[in-house]
């Protein structure tokens, strides 16, 4: 009885151990990669797995970390990783492709977004005619909400709101806001305040400015940056942009990072027809988007780079594009691991600082380095987008072929 229980309590614990390394390795595994035609690549996604072609079913060799496969001529495909050649792990989409590109950046541009609405940054309170603090808003709108109307009249700069709520004066306010994507009306009773204005008591905004990196554009202007959002600084939520534009900026200053305090660059943008450099069409959780129709001259002309995808990317030396100097340069630092199945997009690649000359300016990596193209034998293959907080000389980038994918 006790050899069938332990024989019992072996089985599940060899079950247990198989699902939970099933598990590891699937969220280790990418679920896409793109192979450019033609290509004989490796497949080293750094786990015990076998590939092979669902179709053709051509078995790769897994040797010392290496899974061998010649890709198809066919544009998609699937390959199956297996652990220890037996269990079926996850499908791998496969995309091929013709190969791309770009003119990798790394200069600093100044951008400027316009809110879609007038975005409420925070709650306040309103001193009354009879000297009452009192909260108008408290409850009815929201820190994050986006104010489009007042009575029905549209709302597009913080004049217009603050107009029309005094206008209508003690009569309940109709504030058209969105909330979490989904459009909403509710009353608000504006207060008179000491001013002799009728006021809503909340904090507004409707602009934003800041400094980044241009990560690449290509030979019809088109461009990326960031690799990650434009955020709200006090709400931490992604700015939903009316319209967006870049300009000339020069950079000043630099607070250098330290542990637990994250350095930044400060600049001086230029809003003028002569530093205009582009429009911003799209912002999204991968980075911002849009067209170079401005003063390029105002630009230095970036290096033309092949795109490098996920698993051609090496651990080990590398650089980044920078002109925290004053002009772009690179700058060496060390791939120390990738990331295939990681769910944050801009969270692929974890990097290490090691150039002396950058350190000494910087610290390692700081705010105004998001969007720093990094490239590895002489392809682009990511981007700089975040800083460890308790360490500036290491940090996180994005995969270029998922910036690619906008």
């Amino acid at each position: 009885m006790r050899v069938k229980f332990f024989k019992w309590l072996t089985n599940v614990g060899f079950f247990a151990l198989l699902l939970f390394s099933v598990k590891t390795f699937w969220d280790a595994l990418p679920d896409h990669i793109y192979v450019k035609v033609g290509d004989t690549l490796s497949y080293d996604f750094r786990v015990p797995v076998t590939v092979s072609m669902k179709e053709e079913e051509v078995e790769a060799v897994f040797v010392e970390g290496r899974a061998t496969v010649m890709n198809k001529v066919e544009p998609s495909y699937y390959v199956t990783c297996k652990l220890f050649g037996v269990v079926p792990v996850k499908d791998i989409a496969v995309t091929v492709v013709e190969g791309e590109a770009v003119f990798a950046g790394g200069m600093p541009v100044g951008i400027y977004a316009k809110t879609n609405g007038i975005l409420v940054i925070g709650m306040g309170e309103v001193t009354d005619i009879e000297g009452v603090k009192r909260s108008p808003a408290k409850n009815m709108i929201k820190e994050g909400d986006y104010i489009v109307s007042v009575n029905g009249k549209p709302v597009e700069e913080k004049e217009d709101l603050i107009e029309l709520v005094h206008k209508n004066g003690e009569t309940t306010e109709v504030i058209g806001l969105f909330r979490d994507e989904e459009f909403i009306e509710v009353g608000v009773d504006a207060v008179l305040s000491g001013q002799n204005r009728y006021m809503l008591g909340v904090w507004v905004r409707d602009d934003m400015a800041g400094i980044g990196t241009l990560t690449f554009y290509r030979s019809d202007q088109t461009f990326g940056a960031l690799g990650h959002p434009i955020n709200d600084g006090d709400t931490g939520e992604m700015l939903l942009m009316s319209e967006g534009k870049l300009y000339e900026t020069d950079i000043i200053g630099i607070k250098r990072g330290e542990s637990g305090n994250p350095g930044e660059l400060s600049g001086v943008i230029t809003y003028s027809r002569d530093s205009y450099l582009g429009a911003i069409d799209t912002n999204s959780e991968i980075g911002i988007y849009g067209t170079l129709d401005g003063n390029l001259s105002k630009l230095e002309e970036g290096e033309y780079c092949e795109i490098g995808y996920k698993q051609e990317i090496e651990m080990g030396p590398a650089v980044i594009l920078s002109a925290v100097s004053g002009e772009v340069k690179e700058y060496d630092i060390v791939i120390e691991s990738v990331n295939f199945g990681g769910y944050e997009a801009n969270k692929g690649i974890l990097l290490h600082v090691t150039d002396r000359e950058l350190l000494e300016l910087t610290g390692g990596i700081v705010q105004g380095m998001s969007g720093s193209p990094i490239l590895q034998n002489g392809k682009i293959v990511g981007a700089v987008t975040h800083v460890l907080v308790n360490d500036p000389t290491r940090g996180y980038g994005i995969f270029i072929e998922n910036m690619l994918e906008h």
